[in-house]
């Protein structure tokens, strides 16, 4: 294992977006002990700086490989579709029209119902979402549209965000 390797290669997993979730976890723990600074205290500071890099390297690639929205964007960015969401908002009309609805429907919800009711469509609509993520990436291998779907799954994990607000807003 090198520092610079891909977080797959790290985990020894394949790059694929489909993972099991639990042998994701597994390695993890078993890299983290393997990599614990305390097990390189009779090897001096230096080796246990670099245990340190090691166990910071090992949770970033963890965290990034748990989350299937940055596992997403990772693969996309890894074969050549880089997600620059931050100036690459281009998204398709009806996906516009789409959160237009959503985001009028959460303002005019006035009970706790409502707002539940829209919260579930938003989940089932990320759910959708996710599975249209692996097929494009896993069977067709098309990350530039995995890209637009990855930037599309970001305002939707946004407004998922903002229904959750109000949602606490309503509970008693």
């Amino acid at each position: 294992m090198q520092l610079d390797d891909d977080d797959f290669e790290l985990f020894g997993l394949p790059r694929r977006f489909e993972q099991d979730a639990a042998a994701l976890d597994a390695r993890w723990r078993t890299l983290l002990a393997e990599s614990h600074p305390d097990r390189f205290i009779s090897a001096g500071a230096q080796a246990q700086r670099l245990a340190m890099q090691w166990s910071v390297r090992i949770n970033e690639a963890h965290r990034r490989l748990k989350d299937p929205m940055s596992r997403a964007a990772y693969l996309c960015e890894l074969n050549g579709a880089p997600i620059h969401a931050e100036d690459n908002t281009a998204m398709p009309s009806a996906f516009l029209m789409q959160q237009m609805e959503w985001r009028e429907s959460l303002d005019d919800a006035q009970t706790l119902s409502e707002v539940e009711t829209l919260a579930s469509a938003v989940s089932a609509h990320r759910e959708r979402t996710l599975r249209e993520l692996r097929v494009l990436l896993d069977e067709q291998h098309n990350h530039t549209a995995a890209a637009q779907q990855v930037r599309a799954l970001m305002f939707v994990e946004r407004f998922a965000s903002d229904v959750d607000h109000r949602l606490e807003a309503l509970e008693p």
